[in-house]
């Protein structure tokens, strides 16, 4: 029998191990993810769509199933409702798709299928994954479980509040502006942003946010990370963009010491905003914590113009908005002025579908340059240390896409903002880690960068840190 003090001790890969062997059954495993989520979920709203039903017949057919397609078979799994699953709806966090059921699963989960994971339910997310919060007006706010006040990060933010809270150990999230990581970062998690060309959202280019976004997971440990990543790596010939080299197993060669690396601090902000004094402290005791450990570490200048940057990326995203609600537009017979989508996607899309391809082109082109500017600066410095956001984690309600004075909504994104999105731009693998809390005992992520596939050395380093200094598996 599985208790709920050993459920949440455990992750997933000591989940499958007691899954081998025979400690509980595939059914009381998630049996018992089910019970924590009905404990939990009514006072956070991080589970938008369950599936509890489902999952139950099919753990029960893996646990009479001759033959398992892997050791991660049965494990109760999360998807982030921007991604499809075969019959079930999917809402991207939109009024515009409330009805919409998905007809075939997205690239990324049916390898999670293929694995054996059983579905529990789909995850909120902001309106098309929009914002650095998870307050939709479809489907209401996600709360942290840290503190109910506060926000969970976004827009990978129901993922992140279900495993900081113990309903499950890992959950698909995904990025492209920081999605995966600032809501690690406020929830008290481990978040890896894959290099790009390593996984991806979707088949064709206006799903990936012009090779922008990435997928991944949120998890409570480092080794969980490495293992979910080693299930989604691209098959050869399956991917958009350059595939980086990697390890035939992220997770074994975890086992593989991290080398002495050189690690530029960056502890001011790019575009000369302020900085709360807490975000600061957490980079600047993470540099001593490095230094420690034996590696070199001096102050880094980020050699990139955020501003042109941020820019040129707002535009990509702007063109990717109108493409991603132009089909529910066909569906409902309707125009971008009366859809039922919030402010800001509004006049998001409306940007989008007035930028001109050559305004297209030259954003991306910016951002290729960029791309090579990093490459250079990597071969000086291996990692680069910054804050996930420049405030500690907001609270409920402070940005809201859907407010009536726009201007003020930016101004606020733009201050709790500045450093993820450039990574997403450039296709850098950045990890953000749990190693601080505010003085009211929130979580406070602090953002490792590396170069285009580099994604194992930021696990290793990761795992060491995890050693050193291991943070809270739950939410107190």
């Amino acid at each position: 029998m599985l208790g709920e003090n050993d459920y949440l001790a455990m992750d997933a890969l000591a989940l499958a191990q007691g899954l081998e062997r025979g400690d509980f059954s595939r059914v009381e495993l998630n049996e018992r993810a089910i019970a924590r989520a009905e404990q939990c979920n009514p006072g956070l709203n991080a589970i938008n769509l369950p599936l509890y039903d489902q999952a139950l017949e099919q753990a029960g057919s893996l646990d009479e199933a001759v033959s398992l397609p892997g050791s991660l078979a049965g494990i109760p799994f999360l998807l982030k409702d921007l991604s499809d699953l075969k019959g079930a709806a999917t809402s991207y966090g939109s009024e515009l798709f409330k009805s919409y059921v998905a007809k075939n699963s997205s690239p990324g989960v049916q390898l999670y299928e293929a694995a054996g994971l059983t579905m529990l339910g789909k995850t909120n997310t902001p309106e098309f994954g929009l914002t650095l919060t998870t307050e939709p007006v479809a489907n209401g706010p996600t709360r942290n479980p840290w503190n109910t006040d506060y926000s969970t990060g976004g827009s990978s933010g129901g993922a992140a509040a279900a495993v900081a809270a113990g309903i499950v150990p890992v959950a698909q999230a995904s990025d492209g502006g920081g999605s995966i990581r600032i809501p690690a970062s406020c929830c008290g998690l481990f978040g890896l942003k894959p290099s790009r060309g390593l996984t991806q959202a979707g088949t064709v280019l206006s799903e990936n946010w012009s090779g922008m976004a990435v997928e991944h997971v949120v998890s409570r440990s480092v080794r969980d990370s490495a293992a979910f990543l080693d299930l989604i790596t691209l098959p050869s010939g399956q991917n958009l963009f350059a595939r980086p080299e990697f390890p035939a197993s992220f997770l074994t060669a975890l086992d593989e010491s991290c080398p002495r690396l050189r690690i530029g601090i960056q502890d001011t902000h790019p575009t000369g905003g302020a900085l709360d004094s807490e975000c600061v402290d957490a980079v600047q005791a993470t540099a001593a914590l490095c230094e420690s450990l034996g590696h070199c570490v001096e102050p880094f200048s980020h050699p990139l113009d955020y501003e042109a940057l941020n820019a040129a990326m707002g535009q990509l995203v702007c063109v990717h908005t109108y493409r991603s609600i132009e089909r529910g537009l066909r569906f409902h017979k309707t125009n971008l002025e009366k859809a039922p989508v919030e402010r800001s996607t509004r006049f998001m899309a409306k940007r989008g579908a007035e930028t001109p391809a050559a305004d297209y082109l030259a954003a991306r082109d910016l951002l290729r340059t960029a791309e090579k500017q990093m490459a250079a600066v990597h071969e000086q410095v291996d990692v680069i240390v910054s804050p996930v956001l420049a405030r500690t984690t907001a609270k409920l309600g402070w940005l809201d896409m859907n407010a009536e004075d726009q201007r003020e909504y930016i101004n606020r994104f733009r201050q709790y903002s500045g450093f993820t999105a450039v990574c997403n731009g450039t296709g850098q693998p950045s990890m953000s880690v749990p190693l601080h809390r505010t003085a009211e005992g929130l979580p406070i992520g602090v953002m490792f960068t590396a170069a285009w596939g580099g994604d194992l050395l930021l696990l290793q380093l990761a795992r060491q840190l995890e050693t050193t200094a291991p943070w809270p598996q739950i939410a107190p």
